[in-house]
């Protein structure tokens, strides 16, 4: 199986997947939920028929609010998002929505200032900075005994980049159309996805450096593809086959708190595996060749 042979249509086919996400970045910005931004959300259950989102609206409106954003979900519940809202102020809404629509319960009701949304955020920025130096150095003192190991750490991090990025690409589109937000749920995914990417790269390394003491007078890129190849049916065992699975019966039954959750997760540790064999092992194998040198030079005359 020549799996490097093709490696530019593998890197086509990520960046077909990631721009039209960070365009969304780009022009809409990250679906930010309140734990980041601060606000407040209010999810009820009302006992009669769901009034319309208009009508919530105005009830807002009549009480100061007017940045009001209304969302059914799948179990018959109606999810407002607004501004910050002290304790009475919360109160005083129920109220309003008791008095025009009848009888409701309250399923939830979360409160974030924009202090401490602002503090999640950079916490947050940190812990993903602080996670890929930490791949680095581990990656590179691993590998000492290697020619170039601390290519190895940085390949490791650009494949993590790549990961990073289809999650935050699928999860603008995921706003964009069904109304996926960024919180503290999509973090945790977020850094386990990058935690098992890390840890796949390391698989397919490591099979590289047994290699490279085996076979000593194999090119590289040969040597690169014969371990690519030996360790293909790992992956695909301990990802696709495992964890996938459970992921993809939580997404389907364990309800809509944690559908998006598992959903990200499932596309992350796919892009993971992916990402393990057809991007970090091909970069290594450009990086070796230098290939970047050719890629604007003009073809020699026959």
């Amino acid at each position: 199986m020549n799996i490097l042979g093709k490696r530019y249509w593998y890197f086509a086919f990520s960046l077909l997947i990631i721009l039209p996400g960070l365009a969304l970045i780009a022009l809409e910005g990250l679906p930010l939920a309140i734990d980041f931004t601060g606000g407040s959300i209010l999810e009820v259950r009302f006992a009669g028929p769901m009034p319309a989102p208009a009508a919530v609206l105005a009830a807002y409106a009549e009480l100061g609010i007017k940045d009001a954003q209304v969302q059914t979900t799948g179990s018959g519940t109606l999810q407002i998002r607004s501004s910050f809202l002290e304790e009475e102020a919360s109160v005083a809404v129920q109220n309003a929505l008791k008095e025009r629509f009848g009888e409701l319960t309250v399923e939830r009701f979360d409160s974030v200032g924009p202090s401490i949304g602002a503090q999640v955020t950079q916490r947050a920025a940190l812990t993903v900075a602080i996670a890929a130096l930490a791949v680095i150095l581990y990656i590179t003192f691993a590998f000492r005994g290697l020619e170039h190991a601390l290519r190895y750490g940085i390949i490791a991090i650009i494949a993590m980049i790549h990961d990073v990025a289809i999650v935050l690409s699928m999860t603008a589109i995921g706003g964009r159309f069904w109304g996926w937000q960024v919180d503290a749920l999509f973090l945790t995914a977020l850094l386990t996805v990058i935690g098992f990417s890390v840890q796949d790269k390391i698989v397919v390394f490591d099979r590289i450096r047994e290699n490279s003491n085996i076979y000593r007078r194999l090119p590289f890129e040969t040597l690169t593809n014969h371990s690519i190849v030996q360790t293909l049916q790992r992956s695909i065992n301990t990802q696709l086959m495992t964890v996938q699975f459970m992921l993809l019966a939580l997404a389907l039954f364990g309800g809509i708190t944690l559908r998006e959750f598992a959903v990200i997760m499932l596309i992350g540790l796919f892009s993971g595996t992916y990402s393990s064999i057809f991007i970090a092992a091909p970069l290594l194998v450009v990086w070796q060749n230098q290939e970047w040198k050719t890629w604007f030079r003009r073809p020699a005359a026959a």
